[in-house]
């Protein structure tokens, strides 16, 4: 995938409440490792205390170093710090194993795709690799 700097701005560079954007440096100061998240935050009703449930969801990542058990645990403290209460990731090509290692539980909905009118069979969670917002 390939961004162009305009669209790097727009889509990963973050911006208060909405995009929040970390990057691993190694020794010679070279970005490593991305990981983003946005926040999209749902209203609670008739609630004497609470009036927002505060959800992160995982956006774009990426490892060199291939440690996206380490990038999500370090997403999941950063959106702790940064006072969300849930945080939603896909299980997306390889992650259904750390992910069950990190203790998140599946979903009870349904993602469906729409595609330009393509018409495809179902595609395994493994089978994809792109994230679509």
């Amino acid at each position: 995938m390939h961004f162009s700097e305009q669209e790097v701005k727009h889509f990963l560079l973050p911006k208060d409440k909405v995009i929040y954007s970390y990057v691993v440096k190694d020794d010679k100061n070279q970005i490593t490792d991305f990981f983003s998240f946005y926040n999209l935050p749902s209203s609670i009703l008739k609630h004497p205390d609470h009036d927002t449930l505060w959800v992160a969801y995982s956006y774009y990542s990426f490892s060199k170093t291939n440690r996206y058990e380490e990038l999500t645990k370090n997403a999941l403290i950063m959106a702790k710090k940064e006072k969300f209460d849930v945080f939603n990731i896909l299980d997306l090509q390889d992650n259904k194993p750390y992910l069950r290692d990190l203790k998140f539980s599946p979903g009870d909905g349904h993602l469906h795709y729409y595609l330009y009118n393509w018409r495809l069979a179902n595609i395994e969670p493994k089978d994809v690799g792109m994230v679509l917002v």
